[in-house]
């Protein structure tokens, strides 16, 4: 009797990359199987704003064909990855999830999609963005629920991955647009320190805010996807040449020594939901003595303000096109964030942004005792909403900063929608930060089996 074929598409991405090096399955056995499961939910779930199936399945077999022949492999070999309808590819239309947009074809790749590429990844499609990577939903469900919404910006990177269509996908986000989506559809979500993933070929909203993020479902994973996309590129003036992390091995470790957290209220606990507080006080409780409540007060009571005014002049200035052309046809939330933008006085922006270095000198201060700082990713669960993408206050703080975050789906809410927990890390300690997460999460599950 034949034994049935694996779920494939079930797959983490570093599982399935140890069963393509072993010669196990084929890029080609990988993509079908993503696409299967894409054609099985995706009228459910609509994470997909451009996917070509035949296209797919060629990138598919002339990756296997090189790997026949003795090509190098990278280290995303065969892995399908979905892009953000805000990334430039080559060759498939980004149109910014608007009708002003409708149709761009770019004629070259976004350096990120380059070094996807050059690692050795399958472009699976363009997963869908919120109107210009702000406020206006797309047309995304949440995978758990489709009455719920999946969170924004990057709706479909976060629920294509929750809902199995592909193991990895990548994001950005200028406030909470990666964590945020990653908490509702509960799934891994990682925001890097910023500066270290070009932005080069991306839609620019706020070169002061805009970061690359990714999706995925383990730890192992996103060490997996991001490593080799952290490459220099002085196009992106936010980069700088460094070496690149070494984030898979360190990942991968055990830690010296037991890690400690500090747990971060935060300004804005009181917009936390009474689910949130009561998963946060059964979770420091089973941390016991590795944890310890830590206060952030002043200044970073005042980062919702400056990330505001921030935000909304540079999106007046990045999208005066946009409004000059077709102010009609954008949404009423971001004509009235432009419109608010474009009053702002410039010494007060000039003083929010020398803010961002004032106040990550202050925070390094809750990184001499603590290897990683635990706070909400969310205020709760994703809403029963898709007029909506929720609120992200909880993620507001630390892209402001510019420091590295993670989402872990720790969590559900008693109507079964998950949420999870952010852990955040000192700027540029991406490692470390990955390292302890792992910690963490086995830390959760040992707790959990115990019971």
């Amino acid at each position: 009797m034949t034994e049935p074929t694996p779920d494939l598409s079930g797959l983490t991405a570093a599982a399935a990359a140890r069963a393509l090096q072993a010669g196990e399955i084929t890029c080609v056995d990988l993509v079908q199987a993503c696409l299967e499961r894409i054609a099985a939910t995706e009228d459910t779930v609509r994470a997909w704003t451009f996917l070509d199936r035949d296209y797919a399945l060629a990138q598919a077999k002339a990756v296997d064909a090189a790997a026949r022949v003795g090509r190098p492999r990278g280290p995303l070999h065969g892995l399908p990855v979905g892009i953000k309808d805000i990334i430039d590819t080559r060759d498939m239309p980004t149109e910014y999830g608007t009708v002003l947009h409708a149709g761009r074809r770019p004629t070259a790749d976004a350096t990120v999609v380059s070094l996807l590429r050059q690692a050795g990844a399958v472009i699976l499609g363009k997963t869908v963005t919120t109107e210009l990577a702000v406020y206006g939903p797309g047309k995304t469900r949440n995978p758990h629920n489709p009455e719920h919404t999946p969170g924004g910006s990057s709706s479909g990177s976060a629920a294509a991955v929750a809902a199995g269509m592909i193991p990895l996908a990548v994001g950005t986000q200028t406030n909470g647009s990666v964590i945020r989506p990653a908490s509702f559809c509960g799934v891994y979500g990682y925001k890097p320190t910023a500066g270290v993933v070009s932005r080069h070929g991306v839609l620019s909203q706020s070169p002061t805010l805009d970061q690359i993020g990714f999706f995925a479902r383990s730890i192992e994973d996103l060490a997996l996807l991001a490593e080799p996309l952290m490459a220099f590129d002085d196009r992106d003036p936010a980069m700088w040449p460094t070496a690149r992390a070494e984030l898979t091995r360190i990942a991968g470790e055990a830690p010296p020594v037991t890690p400690h957290i500090g747990f971060a209220r935060t300004a804005v606990w009181d917009r936390a939901e009474a689910c949130t507080k009561d998963a946060f006080a059964e979770l420091v409780e089973a941390l016991g003595d590795d944890v310890e409540e830590v206060a952030l007060e002043e200044p970073f009571d005042k980062v919702v303000d400056w990330h505001r005014l921030i935000m909304e002049a540079d999106l007046a200035k990045s999208f005066a096109e946009e409004y000059a052309r077709g102010a009609d046809r954008l949404s009423a939330i971001l004509k009235e964030m432009i419109e608010r933008g474009q009053h702002y006085l410039a010494v007060d922006y000039n003083r929010a942004v020398d803010w961002i270095r004032i106040v990550n000198a202050v925070l390094d201060e809750a990184f001499r005792w603590n290897d990683a700082l635990l706070t909400p990713a969310t205020i709760g669960p994703a809403p029963a909403s898709l007029d909506s993408t929720g609120n992200p206050i909880f993620c507001t703080l630390w892209t402001y900063l510019g420091v590295p975050t993670l989402t872990l789906p720790l969590f559900h809410a008693e109507n079964g929608m998950p949420f999870g927990a952010q852990l955040v890390g000192r700027r540029g300690d991406d490692a470390r930060l990955l390292r302890t997460a792992r910690w963490l999460v086995e830390r959760v599950e040992a707790e959990a089996e115990a019971e």
